[in-house]
């Protein structure tokens, strides 16, 4: 009896010794983390005038107020038929890479929305460089349908983090295409003796007319070409067959 229970003792033992030498299982991989969706695009809004088009993307992540009301008058076509009136350049100062052009419906009761909240740089993070849309307004919270565009470093529009009573202007994109018209119509004369205050001599003779303001999509970018096939040789000639004696 006591022999039969020593060799169910030791056979117990040898089990357990087993188990304690066989490994875990190992963990199955971890799964790769799911990828960040991509950043969904900006919208872009193409300008069409009568010196060429003018497309700027507006950063409804930065500016969300002002962009949104931008692109309530562009989706009511609110914009089509007003003008470019306005081109502001230092006084005596004839290149075209400074200063800026103002356009929209200059307060046209029928068409203006109601003014929207202002949103300062210090906020948004945009700056007044070269390219920049932003809003014209009175005092702030009063904007609605003007608004220009920036030629050259113009820091003194942004809003100062040190002075609470400059609260500069709204920034809310910049042109990505048809640079070139907005240097084209701040070098168009202006009449000396039109506008009031800040804009006295900077109205444009001829203010330009904005046809179309509509959202724009851009073309897909070109695909680079395909590299040319080889082409295999031709195969050599057969050799003639060789002729039969003459009988």
């Amino acid at each position: 009896m006591l022999r039969r229970s020593l060799l169910a003792l030791a056979a117990a033992f040898a089990v357990t010794a087993a188990q304690a030498q066989t490994p875990p299982p190992a963990a199955p991989p971890a799964a790769p983390p799911p990828a960040a969706p991509a950043p969904k695009p900006l919208p872009q809004v193409r300008i069409q005038t009568g010196e060429g088009d003018i497309v700027v993307e507006l950063a409804t992540d930065k500016a969300p107020v002002t962009a949104a009301n931008f692109l309530r008058y562009t989706d009511r076509g609110l914009f089509n038929g007003a003008t470019f009136y306005r081109a502001s350049r230092p006084k005596g100062y004839a290149g075209t890479d400074y200063g800026s052009i103002q356009g929209g419906l200059q307060n046209d009761p029928k068409k203006v929305l109601p003014p929207i909240r202002h949103e300062p740089t210090t906020l948004t993070g945009l700056k007044h460089q070269t390219g920049t849309i932003s809003m014209g307004r009175h005092a702030p919270g009063t904007a609605q349908a003007d608004w220009f565009i920036t030629l050259g470093d113009m820091s003194y529009l942004d809003a100062d983090p040190k002075d609470p009573k400059n609260p500069g202007f709204a920034a809310f994109g910049r042109v990505v295409a048809g640079l070139d018209v907005v240097q084209k119509i701040i070098a168009l004369p202006v009449d000396p003796n039109r506008g009031e205050g800040a804009m006295k001599g900077e109205m444009l003779v001829k203010p330009v007319r904005i046809v179309r303001v509509s959202r724009y999509t851009p073309p897909p970018p070109a695909q680079p070409a395909a590299a040319p096939a080889t082409t295999a040789p031709a195969p050599a000639p057969a050799p003639a067959p060789a002729q039969a004696p003459t009988p």
